[in-house]
């Protein structure tokens, strides 16, 4: 098991006082080893902390005496210090089987880790959760998780899954339920095999088996060109506007049987469907604005400078916890020395989004006065498919549009598509061919970026 590393020590800090060093390997704390950052956080909150480190070719210990719940501060190199439990299904419908080769090796990594849906939100089938992880996440209230349904029929799910455990491992769903962990769950729908009557089945079976369920994301499979699962296909318009049928039917049933919603369908569905998007106090407090749920209505609020717009996003462990890594969609967007166009007033400027980005952006600026800003969808031959979001363009893409385009602009970017500063296909910034403005990928952001373009 790798030893979690000290990446950084702030200064003057109770870490910095006992002498602790970038580069050291925590060995144990309070002589317990700990298999990642919730146990790390949950031994550095003691007011006395022994820590035995290994410093190059020595082995030091150092005291750490501060009052209860103070920040160590330090850094970890990983939330996780033992191996990262990896997702051993073979679903169809999984997007990283769609990704082509040659791209970095951290987004092959599928994981199925309970602790990740803890950290970071990521969607656990359960498939490899045990008993042990049930004590665990029970006794330490690892609240919310996040939890991938996609069919309550368990041959339909064990099929969904290939893999046999499929078909039973919602009784760890159960069993967390019953124990007050906030959960949050996800469909992804595949024409033909989990919507129409399985979705329906699938919505009727969280009604009877799991209405604790704090919320229900109904989302459309994503598929790319590098596919090589014959029976996946985009959705068809009707076959949108039948899952949003569906979805509305379910929603009024949820509010008159448990007097909420629970169940919510994502903002590709109305776009695909030709649909406007509900209201915003639809969506309930945007609990799973992050997969897709309400953002456009969220941005909307934003964009306008309503109070309505609030706090949302996961909230949870990862936005306390000392030391946790930024990582996956988390992580920082840009690194603080990336190139950008700013202060160019009096230019004309053009928003590069993705062709669902358009779709919002465009008349939500005709209707706020924006007329003159153009909005531009870059169409995504990286991925191919159905691939329309702005958070999967590409630095391949972008360099195709942009190297078309006149310099004598302002181009904003929105920070989604990018991760320390790189794109999904490892091009930076510094490579496109025209200097763009990248913009916090929230509506105040942009407002404050269009200031005097009216």
């Amino acid at each position: 098991m790798p030893l979690p590393q000290v990446v950084a020590v702030a200064d003057s800090s109770p870490a910095s006082r006992a002498g602790l060093m970038p580069g050291d390997e925590i060995r144990s704390m309070n002589g317990q080893v700990p298999r990642d950052v919730i146990e790390y956080q949950l031994m550095a909150d003691e007011p006395l902390v022994e820590l035995e480190v290994i410093r190059g070719q020595f082995e030091l210990t150092a005291t750490v005496e501060k009052p209860a719940g103070e920040p160590l501060g330090i850094e970890i190199s990983s939330a996780l210090f033992d191996q990262v439990r990896t997702c051993d299904n073979h679903c169809e419908f999984c997007f990283i089987y769609q990704l082509p080769k040659g791209m970095r090796k951290s987004l092959y990594l599928k994981d199925d880790d309970y602790r990740l849906s803890f950290l970071y939100g990521n969607f656990t089938t359960l498939t490899r959760f045990t008993e042990a992880d049930l004590e665990r996440v029970i006794d330490q209230r690892l609240s919310p998780l996040y939890v991938s349904i996609h069919a309550t029929d368990p041959v339909v799910r064990a099929r969904m899954l290939r893999n046999r455990r499929g078909a039973t491992s919602l009784r760890w769903l159960r069993a967390l339920l019953d124990a007050g962990i906030e959960i949050h769950g996800q469909v992804v729908v595949c024409p033909g095999v989990n919507d129409g009557p399985v979705l329906e089945d699938t919505l009727a079976g969280i009604l009877d088996e799991y209405p604790e369920l704090t919320t229900a994301a109904v989302v459309p499979l994503g598929i790319s060109r590098f596919s090589r699962e014959e029976a996946m296909r985009p959705h068809t318009r009707p076959e949108a506007e039948a899952v949003l049928e569906t979805v509305t039917w379910f929603q009024e049933l949820f509010r008159r049987s448990l007097g909420r919603r629970l169940v919510y369908a994502a903002d590709e569905y109305y776009l695909l469907a030709g649909r406007d998007f509900p209201p915003p106090d639809h969506y309930d407090g945007f609990c799973q604005h992050e997969n897709g749920i309400g953002m456009a209505r969220r941005f909307e609020l934003e964009f306008s400078g309503s109070k309505e717009s609030g706090k949302v996003g996961r909230g949870g462990f990862f936005q306390w916890v000392e030391g946790a890594p930024a990582e996956g969609y988390r992580a920082p967007r840009t690194d603080g020395a990336m190139p950008v166009a700013l202060g160019r007033a009096g230019r004309p400027v053009t928003i590069l989004t993705g062709c669902y980005g358009e779709l919002v952006l465009r008349p939500l600026l005709e209707r706020a006065g924006y007329g003159s800003v153009e909005v531009l969808p870059v169409r995504n031959d990286f991925f191919g498919g159905n691939i329309a979001v702005s958070g999967l363009m590409t630095g391949s893409d972008l360099s195709r549009v942009l190297a078309e385009l006149p310099e004598d602009r302002r181009y904003l970017l929105p920070d989604l598509c990018l991760s320390k500063g790189v794109f999904l296909d490892g091009l930076s910034l510094s490579q496109l061919p025209r200097p763009v403005e990248v913009v916090a990928s929230d509506g105040a952001s942009l407002r404050r970026a269009l200031r005097g373009t009216r």
